[in-house]
């Protein structure tokens, strides 16, 4: 019985390593630096670069300007606003487009880049297509 105990528990750990895994990568490719991921997890920016290698491909965008996203088959720009707020803009693959309002900015580029990533995932012409 103990035994059959643990070795649930080794399923359930490898679940978990493979669902962290994929939202690190998730986070990376809306502009997660290691650094934010280490501090959600805990540790340090070297510790979540070991933990994921993968999940940050490109440096985490500047504080300030413009970045792109690409994701499930739209595309997303994200820009600081004037008064400091980030806001997005994109069209899905479906061809829908989307903006956050003027009224409607964000405090980071990955809180905007999050949401425009959701649109974007809301607009996929095919869900099979998601991370």
């Amino acid at each position: 019985m103990t035994l059959s105990i643990l070795a649930a528990w080794k399923v359930i750990d490898a679940e978990v390593r493979r669902l962290t895994a994929k939202a690190a990568a998730t986070a990376g490719s809306w502009g997660a630096s290691y650094e934010q991921l280490g501090a959600v997890w805990g540790i340090t920016r070297q510790g979540a670069r070991k933990k994921w290698p993968d999940a940050v491909s490109r440096p985490a965008p500047t504080t300030t300007g413009k970045s792109t996203l690409a994701l499930f088959g739209g595309n997303a720009e994200v820009a600081q606003s004037p008064s400091g707020g980030w806001g997005w803009t994109a069209e899905g693959a479906d061809g829908a487009t989307g903006a956050a309002t003027g009224e409607t900015l964000y405090a980071t580029a990955e809180e905007a880049a999050a949401h425009a990533g959701a649109f974007l995932n809301a607009h996929a012409l095919d869900s099979g297509d998601q991370p």
